[in-house]
């Protein structure tokens, strides 16, 4: 028999995904790749399979995650099989360059970013922002990894030298302008199945670090969503912006079936668009108020997926 095959490296994000599977009745099988092994010799089964791989799997001691999810997707893909998130959609998780360059291919507005490696090259390419506030950010990230605000390049200066200072884990620092925004949140918008789900606000104003995942409130360092900030993730009814149908244009062009992607308006009304986010999580408070749920339409896609699979061999 055909199954779902989960495939994750955090057992915490995905467990509400196998919950709403099981009340479903759908099949399913979990692939951890925290560690592992292929045989390229061999066929994997048949099924379909759902890469759930985040950027932040090094966080967790997972560092090569990313790396054998790449060799597991071309190994599917290889042998047809069908993949929700592909290979493509890897590769943008794991880059926010990659997804900035395809954003703007595809005429959406990204903050001014430079990629930098090293301090000094950081220090002088910070100089280019000429007074203005700036932020810096891991190109490999997730979890808000690196995120910090600059009003100049002398603290800049003063983090880069210290202790506190986060080195990426592919080497690749970005600075960014900062967006001020007119009111401290952010607007992240959910898609399942290509098509367009809720978006939700989400206030800023305790800082960056902005995963909606209820394990994120559990001794989470990185991503501190604890009991008390739950209400800082509010679903928006009637949310309606143009922006949505090039959002959806851009999952399409990548392999994307399921994604969050986060923006910003500032004060005078233009958006920004910044994360696309492919290992997408859902806060369960935000969603029980509003009565959507995310995870429950993502196993509802898987299932009639597998359905369309099973279908083939009749």
């Amino acid at each position: 028999m055909k199954k779902i095959y989960v495939i994750h490296e955090n057992q915490e994000w995905t467990e509400p995904l196998f919950q709403r599977l099981e009340e479903l009745g759908l099949p399913y099988e979990e692939w951890h790749l925290g560690s592992g092994a292929i045989d390229l010799s061999q066929e994997p089964p048949e099924g379909v399979f759902y890469s759930r791989m985040s950027a932040s799997a090094h966080t967790r001691g997972h560092r090569f995650a990313p790396e054998l999810a790449d060799a597991v997707l071309t190994w599917l893909e290889r042998h047809g099989r069908t993949v929700i998130n592909n290979q493509r959609a890897l590769q943008l998780e794991v880059s926010k360059v990659v997804q900035y360059m395809e954003l703007e291919k595809h005429g959406i507005r990204t903050p001014k970013t430079i990629v930098a490696v090293g301090k000094e090259e950081l220090l002088r390419a910070a100089a280019s922002f000429d007074g203005q506030a700036f932020i810096t950010k891991h190109n490999r990230a997730g979890k808000g990894l690196g995120v910090q605000l600059f009003q100049d390049v002398s603290a800049l200066k003063a983090y880069v030298e210290s202790d506190d200072f986060e080195e990426p884990v592919d080497g690749l620092t970005l600075l960014q302008e900062y967006i001020q925004a007119p009111e401290p949140y952010i607007t992240r918008c959910e898609f399942v199945g290509g098509t367009f789900m809720y978006a939700v606000q989400v206030d800023t104003s305790g800082g960056f670090e902005l995963c909606p995942a209820d394990a994120c409130s559990i001794g989470d360092l990185f991503c501190p969503v604890g009991e008390e900030t739950t209400s800082k993730f509010q679903i928006v009814e009637a949310f309606n912006e143009p922006i949505l149908e090039k959002y959806a244009s851009v999952l399409k062009a990548n392999g994307i079936q399921i994604a969050g992607i986060e923006c910003i308006r500032d004060e005078n009304g233009a958006l920004y668009t910044y994360d696309i986010n492919t290992n997408t999580n859902y806060n369960s408070e935000a969603e029980q108020r509003a009565n959507v749920f995310g995870m429950l339409e993502v196993a509802k896609f898987l299932g009639k997926t597998l359905k369309q699979e099973e279908a083939v061999l009749l």
